[in-house]
């Protein structure tokens, strides 16, 4: 028999959510899941009721509400993870599509082109220095992590932002990934075990400004802190028209537990 107590518990708000996935980035209980382009609270009893969900959400679509819910589970929250552990290792990631605005189909006019300057763009050299470049792809220790600062990219930006190589891969290890059309807890564990077997110096994300791409912040963010290390962290947005913004943070002070104890 199910019990049920008046508790909070999460409510989403399915006409604002557009799918983004920041919230089950932030899940560390694994309450919430993007299913058919939104997010969906799975279980009453895998929400605690705490809200880390709730400042993540660039729609405001999550709020905290008092009802009669089940009880939380942690054992049963337990259970649900490894789950979710085992699921992933027996089957591929799947692309995740949603009705967000990075989808809508546009055009813009292409800005006119110095003749002059064009000899100077064709020699221009290539920033990169390695391979692989792919979140996926790219194995723990991998020798040009060691002592880097890092970029994390999403892979549409360097086709947005004309001067990408100059101003971001430059000096830098690159990892590439769509937080839309991967598994964005994929991502998260992945950028964990890579910072936390190398010795990384700084963490650049360059994102576009569309909403479900902001997910790659917070990927990074929640990386950071699980990796247990204070990595400075440093976010730029690209916009679709190809202008960047630059928004700086502080390293990531990594928040005590219960269970560090």
């Amino acid at each position: 028999m199910i019990t049920k107590q008046k508790r909070k518990i999460i409510k989403i708000d399915e006409e604002k959510c557009d799918g983004c996935g920041n919230c089950v980035v932030s899940c560390a209980e694994g309450a919430i899941k993007i299913i058919d382009g939104k997010a969906r609270l799975i279980s009453e009893k895998y929400c605690d009721g705490l809200g880390a969900c709730l400042g993540e959400c660039p729609r405001g679509a999550i709020t905290l509400e008092e009802k009669q819910a089940e009880e939380f589970d942690e054992e049963a929250v337990k259970i649900h993870l490894e789950r979710q552990k085992s699921e992933k290792t027996k089957k591929p990631i799947q692309p995740k599509f949603s009705g967000c605005p990075s989808s809508r189909i546009m055009e813009f006019a292409r800005p006119k082109i110095d003749d002059n300057r064009k000899k100077e763009r064709e020699t221009t050299p290539s920033m990169l220095t390695q391979w692989p470049i792919k979140i996926a792809l790219v194995p723990p220790g991998a020798p040009f992590l060691e002592n880097a600062d890092l970029l994390l990219a999403a892979d549409c930006a360097p086709f947005a932002f004309a001067g990408f190589h100059r101003d971001f891969i430059k000096d830098k290890a690159v990892l590439i990934g769509c937080p839309k059309l991967d598994d964005p807890e994929f991502y998260q564990e992945k950028i964990t075990m890579l910072l936390k077997s190398s010795n990384i110096k700084s963490l650049t994300v360059a994102h576009m400004e569309v909403p479900c791409c902001h997910a790659l912040y917070y990927i990074a963010k929640q990386a950071i802190e699980d990796s247990g290390k204070d990595i400075p962290l440093k976010k730029w947005v690209i916009g679709i028209r190809g202008d960047k913004r630059g928004e700086e943070s502080k390293p990531i002070e990594r928040v005590a537990c219960d269970h560090d104890h």
